[in-house]
Formats: C-alpha cells, sequence, structure tokens
C-alpha cells in the first residue's frame, strides 16, 4: 500500500481493515460532478458499507455518500449515486474474475488526491469471522503492551 500524506488525503475507508482482510490494492479515478467535487474538498465522504459492483465491463463504486454541496444552487447531486470508477479494461476483467471465483470483495480503502485528480484506493478483501477480528484485537494488544514497556526503558 503507497503512503500518503496527510495533505492529500480526504478521506479514509477505517473499518475496511477492521472487518476484511486486505490482500491486493488497486488505484482507481472516479466520474464526479462539480458540486461532488466541491463537496469532496470539504472532506463530506462516508465509506459506510460502500463496495465495487462491475456491470456490462464497467466498474461502479456503490453506496458511498458524499454530502450535497451547500452552495451548490439548482444543480444539487444525488449523494448516494452509483459512480464510475476509471479503470483499464484488463484491470476490470482480472478483479472481476477474481472477486467472482474466489469469493472475495473489493472495497474502497481511502480517497486522496493525486496531481489535482480524485483517486480511490480499492482492495480486494476476504471478509474475516469473529474469530479473526479477536485474534486481530489481540496482536493489537500486545503490540501496545510491547511498545509500553519498551518506551518506559
Amino acid at each position: 500500500m503507497s503512503k500518503k500524506t496527510p495533505s492529500n488525503l480526504i478521506a479514509q475507508n477505517k473499518k475496511a481493515r477492521h472487518y476484511f482482510e486486505l490482500l491486493e490494492f488497486v488505484e482507481a479515478g472516479i466520474v464526479l460532478t462539480g458540486s461532488e467535487m466541491k463537496s469532496i474538498r470539504l472532506g463530506a465522504v462516508n465509506f459506510r458499507d460502500s463496495y465495487v459492483s462491475f456491470r456490462e465491463g464497467e466498474a461502479f463504486l456503490i453506496g458511498l455518500h458524499i454530502a450535497p454541496y451547500a452552495n451548490a444552487g439548482y444543480s444539487q447531486h444525488d449523494p448516494d449515486r452509483d459512480r464510475k470508477l476509471l479503470l483499464h479494461a484488463k484491470e476490470i476483467g482480472r478483479l472481476a474474475l477474481q472477486i467472482e471465483q474466489k469469493g472475495l470483495s473489493l472495497v474502497p480503502v481511502n480517497m486522496h488526491f493525486t496531481r489535482g485528480k480524485v483517486k480511490v484506493e480499492l482492495a480486494v478483501g476476504r471478509g474475516k469471522k469473529m474469530h479473526d477480528h479477536r485474534e486481530t484485537l489481540k496482536q493489537a494488544a500486545a503490540l501496545r503492551d510491547a511498545q509500553r514497556e519498551m518506551s518506559s526503558f
């Protein structure tokens, strides 16, 4: 996963790592309207329950909520519309095949600016079971304890 500086990071899907074991990362462009772009610059993005769906050889981001922009006037956008993702046809085919065969999901991990364009980082993820959640929490607690012990020296 590429490191993003805080200045170009717009929003992060923190629950993605909680609910999924993330395996592979892909960066994609996204088709937006003007009022969506203004709202994104304000950081009014919510990833809750969003995922990627494939239809007719194209990828769409479903469930991404971009709040309406207050000063948009009469041309307000639908906050929960399906947004087309910009990926190469080979990438779409490969990801669609991978998700269909192995029972994986394609979830958005974060949204950021790259050279003035809004990009969405997607991850192929396998859903975690309840015992996996507990194991992750145990590892985080052990790591936190070890760091606390190291800092006391």
